[in-house]
């Protein structure tokens, strides 16, 4: 007889609490990845968990070289681009917009509400990919497919694979983004690939992670070993718990950042620049836009 070994589950190598910050126009926001304890975290370059009242906002500003994926926790979002494109995101809606080579927009709360809460991730593009052009990928929480790998447990799948079921989102840069909500006194494991970095960013509650039960509590961006470990074990104790786990592949490239553009080189950040000034190669359409909802 062969004795099988039950698999390790990746453990926890950093906990970091998201202290509150202003951002933006009248925004607060709490940053995971993007600390200065926490800097990049190979394909991601930001999270925040944004709080906006109605008079706040993130008004005109560019992006080039990376992803930014928006995820309504509560309220609405509207967005504006030079491109003419235009929509409003609600409690649980997706946009995943690819900046490419070149974006100017705008994100605003709806100005008959409170607040908007959400989260806002920064994917970083691969080298072949930064240049791409602009694309957007808009889903509406019905449209986002749901696991249930059993009774108290649902996970939202905003990106790659969790118990069998897939998200329609391509992503240029092999990402899972899952939305965790488990019931107290609860135990599930998530199938992770064993060459991606990741972390959970614990939005309420309180979850414990590997063998160890680290415990993760709300705010604070819990991140991955990288040991190769193909799976996450993950359980709840007295309390329910909310989360996101968000892994992806990295592209072990150079990361140069200058605010909201990201490129391989200083280079590559000074053309990209001159490229905004001069509304060319990709920011055309900027000259003498102002979106409408700013």
């Amino acid at each position: 007889m062969t004795a099988t070994t039950t698999p390790v589950s990746r453990s926890i190598t950093k906990s970091v609490l998201s202290r509150e910050q202003s951002e933006g126009v009248g925004a607060r926001v709490r940053r995971s990845i993007g600390r200065p304890e926490l800097r990049n975290h190979d394909p991601f370059l930001m999270l925040d968990e944004f709080s906006v009242d109605k008079n706040g906002g993130f008004p005109d500003h560019p992006h080039r070289g990376f992803e930014t994926v928006t995820y309504m926790l509560e309220g609405q979002f509207q967005h504006e681009d030079f491109a003419g494109h235009k929509g409003t995101i609600g409690p649980g809606d997706l946009q995943w917009m690819t900046a490419g080579r070149g974006i100017v927009h705008s994100e605003m709360p709806v100005k008959s509400q409170t607040r908007a809460h959400g989260l806002q991730l920064w994917i970083n593009l691969p080298k072949e990919h930064k240049m791409c052009e602009p694309q957007y990928q808009e889903l509406l929480d019905g449209q986002i497919p749901r696991a249930t790998p059993q009774d108290g447990i649902v996970v939202k799948v905003i990106a790659g694979e969790s118990h069998g079921v897939k998200s329609q989102v391509y992503t240029r840069t092999p990402t899972m983004y899952l939305d965790f909500k488990m019931d107290k006194n609860k135990s599930v494991t998530q199938i992770i690939p064993s060459t991606y970095t990741g972390f959970l960013y614990m939005l309420k509650g309180t979850a414990y992670i590997g063998e160890k039960e680290f415990e993760g509590k709300a705010h604070h961006t819990l991140t991955f070993s990288e040991d190769g470990a193909t799976i996450v074990k993950i359980q709840t104790k007295d309390e329910d718990a909310h989360f996101v786990f968000i892994a992806g592949e990295p592209l072990k490239e150079p990361i140069v950042q200058h605010g909201p553009f990201v490129m391989n080189s200083s280079e590559e950040i000074y053309d990209t620049f001159v490229d905004y000034q001069n509304n060319k190669n990709g920011f055309e359409r900027a000259r003498n836009w102002r979106s409408t909802i700013a």
